[in-house]
């Protein structure tokens, strides 16, 4: 009875590991199989490194943060965002102003989502792209997608061998070939989640390994005690790391929405 379950365990096992193996091989040939040198962090300024470390959203929180400190944007920890400038000194700043509307107001997370799909962010990505410094959103998307199903293979493996336990009779001996069998579809997914973590988890990163290079080359100063949005330092930790580097606890708490 119990083999009736092992056939579905060993099919999601063979399926999902076989599509990791062709998503890794598709990102090997659309990123460059052979790793570049190491990439300079020359002409790569503070959106281009936020990009490298969190994609598009990473992108959005380092232009509040920056219109805050400028004072055109008021992020209120209530969760809403108010036009205090409406002159745009870049084209990223003009969509954001853009992006909130006529009313000068709307909810932070709003504005968020927006702008991480608008043009001007998007096409940070795409230069990145070019330079072989970000993943295309195809390799990242089509492998993580291919990473999750084999963990869900590996669960739907644990969950049929107990329902084969509780089927096998006592003192049979269809419990030890139970677990014999098994064992295949758990060795199988397990090992690719492994082998996994060195060959294919760099390509669901937004940056590419070269990328990867330029982000450890970048160095964090340490905030001074007192520190402001504005200097360099502070803008450095909220690119790499995000809003959690920001000193002020009142604009931290207004970027969580």
């Amino acid at each position: 009875m119990w083999l009736l379950l092992l056939l579905p365990a060993l099919l999601a096992a063979v399926l999902s590991c076989l599509r990791l193996v062709r998503a890794a091989a598709t990102a090997d040939s659309l990123t460059g199989a052979a790793r570049p040198h190491p990439a300079e962090p020359v002409g790569v300024g503070l959106h281009e490194t936020a990009y490298l470390a969190g994609g598009p959203t990473r992108v959005v929180d380092l232009a509040l943060v920056l219109m805050a400190a400028r004072g055109r944007l008021h992020l209120a920890h209530t969760g809403f965002t108010s036009v205090a400038d409406p002159h745009g000194r870049t084209r990223l700043e003009r969509a954001v102003i853009e992006e909130i509307g006529p009313d000068g107001q709307c909810p932070t997370g709003r504005l968020r989502d927006g702008l991480a799909r608008h043009p001007a962010v998007l096409e940070i990505g795409g230069r990145l792209v070019q330079a072989g410094l970000a993943t295309p959103a195809v390799v990242r998307d089509s492998t993580a997608l291919a990473v999750r199903q084999v963990r869900q293979a590996l669960v739907l493996s644990v969950l049929l061998l107990g329902g084969a336990l509780a089927l096998s009779a006592p003192g049979t001996g269809d419990a030890g070939s139970a677990v014999a069998w098994f064992s295949l579809p758990l060795i199988l997914t397990s090992g690719t989640l492994l082998m996994a973590r060195v060959d294919v988890h760099p390509y669901t990163r937004w940056a590419t390994p070269a990328g990867q290079d330029v982000l450890d080359a970048v160095h964090i100063p340490r905030p001074a005690l007192g520190a402001r949005s504005t200097d360099d330092a502070v803008l450095t930790a909220v690119a790499v790391v995000g809003p959690a580097a920001l000193p002020d606890a009142r604009l931290r708490a207004a970027l969580r929405y």
